[in-house]
């Protein structure tokens, strides 16, 4: 390792890193040009390695969603044609969805590039949805063109009721406030703009190119292997057939099921671990150094090579930066920095194996001590200090605050879900007072003037000339010999001229007291604080460690005058847990008000809200199944489910509630055709949207911890959904038919929620 100057590059607010990086790696040989040859200049960490890496990531995610998803639907369609109309939806609504993040500012990143992922898997489904009535009319009968107006028209409002609900279930997100808001507002922006553009695309390019290129197949043109799978399909359809028919016998059963799994819910929503963001492996490991307050600087550098030594052993670290001293989230001397860049994902360990490798390193070096936390790209406020989350404590006096701090410090050291417990407080740092002697001083002619002005001779660095040459200016320094300088024996060796005497020792005219002091006292709203910082054991959640801490807290109890509060992520945390109920439900209200609008009917809402519970149930445990907690990701997750989801009960209803206004058909039999008949598009959509979050849930890339909640709470959700819904829906339907009827009108509400084949919605 070589001694050097470190430059910390940061973008301007708005700037795009990535263009910025480029531009600096593009002016650096023009700055190295006229450098001497000795002097060598390096890159220790680029953020936008990962970041690209991260990027690269997801586009082979989205790819991969593709080409699942469409290889879904051709085996569902069996037809090369059927195939590529609703596949034409995936690039024409992501090539509209550009439009419309260019025209809002935003960029291609993590979550923008989840968002379009995600989408892909339900932007076909208003498209197959499509597809797949215009054939069912083509096996009619009917000509290609009659069949495309025929099923547009049939299911152009189911169309427009899973779009526009869909899109509302993002309101929430887009109302959400705080910085966390600010970030999802881009990514429900995205989504939102991808499913109107792909229901455009489905209710106007499908049914043309239905009408041009469909055409219906004989079953003696078909193949060896569409035959069988047709077999296979209409097998599943019996099966289900039979299954139907059992839950419409046992409905209250099939009733107290749902209901359980509404209850089930609830009980994982409050007893699943919580947490803020999943901890990601950028590949950068940033640490603060501390040491004795008493050091010196030139000791604490000694440590710090040690330290820098002992990390580049590590086989899975690429390069060691570091410094010491005040800076960023050093404040005091006897502190330093160090950043630890990892090499590529599949040459390495994780990141948190590699940070506890080197603190089990650092158990063999004396007197320095080392805390890490892996960088994350979502980081919200807080001040820079040595571990991750914080805890602060500030009060108006002082003294009190120094007081309670370390007994705050030792209880939340007993908390078992936290480690690398520290504090910014240095309130022990040795001084040394020099009481003077007056007057033994007036009697020889010195004043305290005269001491101040000999001391910082000595140890003060004075300027007394200036030498110039050629090509630089160099200062001449007053002070006493290097050696001589350290401990308070240098003090016996000083003396001062008397007016009268000569040159006196000091140790005549002064006495010396050794106390201590605060090396620094850092404040937080204008009053003195001190911050304790921490990391989270492994598979800790950080809901869990909050509410430990708020316990061991609140049992010492604490004066009045002094506050505690968490700061930055674990602040934003707790903001995010208590408004997440409040976000869901507000999603569910949206989806009710927008389909009690569409169908001018406030029951029937309710039975397609009923499909949720389920999908909450299947998120929740996929999560728990897969060791992971409920964050924002996952919460972002479940808000997706609700509008997915509830397709398959718009799909349901709006075919039961046609077929009993045109046929006069009761609900048990409307319900029963329905799910019959939209068996096939519910599969085919729910293993779209499934697809869609099956490459999230399974990605091992560079950032992929913050995609794979989505995933899996979408792939578990859409699961047990699919399982439980296609017999619950038909008990609720039936169930709220009557509860309509006691209410009266049931038939007027009914006549007035679909518009007839070929006439325009209301």
């Amino acid at each position: 390792h070589d001694r050097g100057i470190i430059l910390a590059v940061q973008r301007l607010p708005g700037a795009n890193v990535i263009s910025t990086v480029q531009a600096i790696r593009s002016a650096l040989p023009k700055l190295m040009a006229p450098l001497p040859p000795t002097i060598k200049v390096s890159v220790i960490s680029d953020r936008t390695i990962t970041i690209r890496a991260s990027v690269a990531d997801v586009q082979r995610t989205l790819l991969l969603t593709i080409g699942l998803v469409v290889g879904v639907i051709f085996i569902f369609l069996r037809s090369v044609w059927a195939t590529i109309i609703p596949a034409i939806a995936v690039p024409v609504s992501i090539i509209g969805t550009f439009g419309v993040m260019y025209m809002f500012g935003y960029s291609l990143d993590n979550l923008s590039l989840m968002g379009l992922s995600i989408a892909v898997g339900f932007v076909v489904d208003d498209a197959i949805v499509m597809v797949e009535n215009i054939a069912r009319h083509l096996e009619m009968g009917k000509s290609p063109m009659q069949s495309a107006l025929d099923g547009a028209s049939e299911i152009g409002f189911t169309i427009l009721s899973m779009s526009i609900s869909l899109i509302a279930v993002f309101i929430p997100l887009l109302l959400m406030g705080g910085l966390v808001g600010r970030m999802f507002q881009e990514f429900a922006v995205t989504v939102a703009a991808a499913i109107a553009v792909s229901a455009v695309v489905s209710l106007t390019l499908t049914p043309m190119m239905g009408a041009r290129v469909l055409r219906r197949e004989h079953p003696e043109a078909q193949g060896r292997l569409s035959r069988g799978l047709e077999r296979g399909f209409n097998a599943m359809v019996s099966g289900y057939d039979r299954a139907l028919i059992i839950a419409l016998k046992h409905r209250f059963i099939t009733l107290m099921i749902m209901l359980g799994t509404v209850a089930l819910t609830v009980a994982l929503f409050i007893n699943i671990p919580k947490g803020f963001f999943p901890q990601q492996d950028t590949g950068l490991i940033l640490g603060v150094t501390e040491a004795a307050e008493d050091i010196s600087p030139d000791g604490m550098a000694v440590l710090q090579k040690q330290v820098v030594e002992l990390a580049l052993k590590n086989p899975g670290v690429a390069s060691v930066g570091a410094y010491i001293g005040a800076g960023g989230a050093t404040s005091t001397e006897n502190q330093g920095r160090i950043f630890i860049a990892l090499k590529p994902h599949g040459e390495r360990a994780s990141i948190g194996n590699i940070m506890r490798q080197i603190s089990t390193a650092m158990h063999n070096l004396v007197g320095v001590r080392l805390f890490m936390q892996a960088v994350q790209d979502v980081n919200i406020g807080g001040r820079l200090t040595a571990t991750q989350y914080q805890y602060t404590l500030s009060d108006v006096d002082l003294g009190e605050l120094n007081r309670w701090a370390p007994i705050i410090q030792a209880a939340l050291g007993k908390v078992p879900e936290i480690t690398d417990l520290t504090s910014d407080q240095q309130s022990a740092a040795p001084q040394l007072l020099l009481s003077i002697d007056r007057q033994t001083a007036s009697r020889l002619g010195i004043t305290p003037a005269d001491i101040d002005g000999v001391l910082y001779d000595a140890f003060g660095q004075r300027p007394i000339s200036q030498l110039f040459t050629s090509l630089n200016q160099y200062y001449v320094i007053l002070q006493v010999r290097p050696d001589l300088q350290f401990g308070p024996a240098a003090l016996q060796r000083i003396y001062v001229k008397s007016q009268t005497s000569g040159m006196v020792p000091l140790s005549e005219l002064v006495t010396l007291h050794e106390t201590v002091v605060p090396l620094s006292v850092n404040h937080q709203g204008q009053f003195p604080s001190v911050t304790l910082s921490f990391n989270l054991k492994p598979n800790e959640s950080l809901g869990t460690a909050v509410a430990a801490i708020r316990s061991a807290v609140s049992a010492l109890g604490l004066p009045p005058t002094l506050q505690a509060s968490f700061q930055g992520n674990a602040q934003a945390f707790q903001s995010s847990l208590s408004s997440t109920p409040i976000l869901i439900l507000a999603a569910l209200i949206a989806v009710y008000i927008i389909l009690g609008i569409l169908y001018e009917n406030t029951i029937h809402p309710l039975t397609i809200l009923s499909t949720l519970p389920s999908a909450g149930v299947g998120a929740l445990l996929m999560l728990q199944v897969a060791g992971l907690g409920l964050d924002v990701i996952g919460i972002i997750g479940i808000i997706l489910l609700i509008g997915i989801v509830k397709k398959k009960g718009i799909m349901l209803v709006d075919f039961a509630l046609h077929a009993q206004r045109e046929r006069g058909l009761s609900a048990e039999q409307s319900i029963h055709e329905a799910c019959v008949l939209r068996f096939r598009p519910i599969l085919m959509t729910t293993m779209c949207a499934l697809l869609g979050g099956l490459p999230l849930m399974l990605s091992s890339g560079t950032g992929s911890e913050l995609r794979k909640p989505l995933g899996f709470a979408m792939v578990g959700g859409l699961i047990v959904s699919q399982a439980l819904t296609l017999f619950t829906t038909p008990v609720i339907y039936i169930y709220m038919d009557k509860l309509s009827a006691l209410f009266g009108g049931a038939r007027r509400d009914v006549s007035r929620s679909l518009p007839a084949a070929g006439e325009p919605a209301e």
